[in-house]
């Protein structure tokens, strides 16, 4: 399982209104943060693993993209913070995760 990295704000909006359907889980990843490395290759850990398939997942740069990353916090309520992991089923937050708390075994917890 893959994710696939949002660079717009049309793609998160369309992503967003997506998870009426399908259940979303957006990655938010600055690519200059230690702790943000340590959480992407968490992630990553958890879709090399059995993810479930009836999620789309996404990754954001909340530095190359700032203005996505930005418009995530806004449409969903949660305040930016990074690394993030942000789970949203119908349009809603569900769960969401920052910092040292995004890890394989916190995701497994959550998502299966």
């Amino acid at each position: 399982m893959t994710y696939r990295e949002i660079t717009s704000q049309e793609q998160w909006s369309e992503a967003l209104q997506h998870s009426d359907n399908r259940p979303l889980v957006v990655f938010k990843h600055s690519t200059t943060c230690p702790v943000s490395a340590n959480a992407h290759e968490e992630f990553s850990q958890y879709l090399n693993g059995t993810p479930r398939e009836d999620i789309d997942y996404v990754l954001v740069k909340v530095i190359e993209s700032r203005p996505v990353s930005n418009k995530i916090a806004e449409d969903t309520g949660v305040k930016h913070e990074s690394p993030q992991i942000i789970y949203i089923d119908k349009g809603a937050k569900v769960w969401t995760a920052s910092h040292w708390s995004v890890t394989k075994a916190h995701i497994s917890a959550v998502l299966d």
